[in-house]
């Protein structure tokens, strides 16, 4: 058994291959780690002493505390994630359409409205041919055309607050 070994290191390209797998390893590690500690804060059902068992015990070991995490609660993980991306979505799809209406709704969502307020009985169909023409005409939206008085005498209270 007098036969030389070679490691990897007496070979420089596989010397360069093994310095980056530990680099790429170590960087892969990082990023579980703080994905980790991410979702303990991010996690509603935990209370605050279960956040702070479970991020003493991550910082303090921390392959041992990620591997148990992984196991115990990456699957409510994933779950919160996606979650988390919906609401995301959700709210950005909002803004979007908020925006692009100009923060106020269309004629279409008007008339959508004040037909389903005449389906459920609300209003009669005079107040609803009164609404649509407000509408129809680019006048006021439908909730103020409809809440106005119908005799022409009537006043409307005035706001103090102007």
């Amino acid at each position: 058994m007098n036969a030389q070994t070679y490691l990897a290191y007496d070979y420089p390209l596989l010397s360069a291959f093994w310095t980056m797998l530990w680099f790429f390893l170590w960087i892969m590690w990082f990023i579980v780690l703080f994905r980790v500690i991410g979702d303990i804060f991010r996690d509603d059902s935990l209370g605050g002493w279960g956040k702070t068992g479970w991020l003493v015990f991550v910082i303090v070991l921390p392959f041992l505390g990620v591997l148990v995490y992984l196991i115990a609660r990456g699957k409510d993980m994933g779950r919160r994630e996606v979650a988390q991306a919906r609401a995301q979505q959700q709210a950005f799809d909002t803004y979007v359409r908020e925006t692009a209406a100009g923060g106020r709704s269309s004629s279409v969502d008007d008339l959508a409205r004040l037909s389903e307020m005449r389906a459920r009985g609300d209003i009669t169909d005079a107040e609803f041919a009164r609404a649509k023409d407000v509408i129809l005409s680019g006048g006021a939206p439908a909730g103020r055309a409809s809440s106005a008085p119908s005799t022409p005498g009537a006043s409307v209270p005035s706001d103090p607050g102007r």
